[in-house]
């Protein structure tokens, strides 16, 4: 799949632009608000990227407490609704609509987030590509945290064929595929919303082990610091479903 195709890019253009949020409680997003202020050390005033920030659940509020927002999503609508909330809140959030792979950066950055999974929607070429910008434009011992629950030591011990579930009102059934050369997992999400509509959303989720995450991550001049399961700061540990990898851009 070639960054210029990537099937991902239209992931949240229909229903699953509200789906999504309503999958993730609000209590979470509040821990990784704090989670990522203490371990990215970030004082008022001081600079954020938000990359493939969604709907700005953690852009909306990492401005609230003083920190300085760019948010980055390809999506007009989230893009939209960021720039409304954070101008009526007057806000410090800068809204860019652009892909995670062209995105075009002006500043430099006291820490760099990419939650929520997103990462996993690129191969290792295009991957590679995304943290090289994000380290040309983090400062010297910045710090870059990426949540995801599609590396390899998760995403093996956790496959499943066929899943479901409720997000609010609507319903996600979800089937998928564990493909090889190149690891990945292909899924097809069935969709039913409130009102009936039924809305199928191909995508696909590259996986990568920590090892291979940290080859890429000194590729683009970057080290793993830490590996936590939770915004608790649990040390991740295989079998655990969710990670927060933290990494430092390295000096010189």
């Amino acid at each position: 799949m070639s960054s210029s195709s990537n099937i991902n890019d239209r992931f949240f253009a229909g229903s699953y632009k509200e789906a999504w949020r309503r999958i993730i409680p609000n209590a979470l997003t509040e821990a990784e608000i704090d989670f990522i202020q203490e371990v990215c050390c970030l004082q008022k005033g001081e600079t954020l990227l938000d990359l493939m920030c969604g709907y700005g659940r953690h852009a909306l509020k990492l401005a609230e407490r003083g920190i300085n927002v760019t948010a980055v999503d390809n999506l007009p609508g989230y893009i939209e609704e960021i720039k409304e909330k954070s101008g009526q809140l007057s806000l410090p959030v800068e809204a860019i609509e652009a892909s995670a792979l062209n995105v075009k950066l002006e500043k430099s950055y006291d820490a760099v987030i990419c939650m929520g999974n997103s990462f996993a929607f690129f191969n290792q070429q295009d991957a590679i590509r995304i943290l090289k910008n994000i380290s040309e434009h983090l400062k010297s011992n910045g710090v870059l945290i990426i949540n995801s629950w599609m590396i390899a030591e998760i995403a093996i011990r956790h496959f499943k064929e066929r899943d479901w579930h409720y997000a609010g009102n609507y319903k996600c059934m979800l089937e998928y595929k564990y493909h090889f050369h190149p690891a990945r997992i292909e899924s097809e999400q069935t969709i039913i919303s409130p009102d009936g509509t039924v809305e199928v959303i191909p995508g696909v989720d590259y996986i990568f082990t920590l090892d291979e995450l940290e080859f890429m991550f000194n590729e683009a001049g970057l080290k793993t610091k830490a590996l936590y399961s939770t915004p608790r700061k649990k040390k991740f540990a295989l079998g655990d479903g969710h990670i927060y990898i933290v990494a430092e851009k390295i000096p010189g």
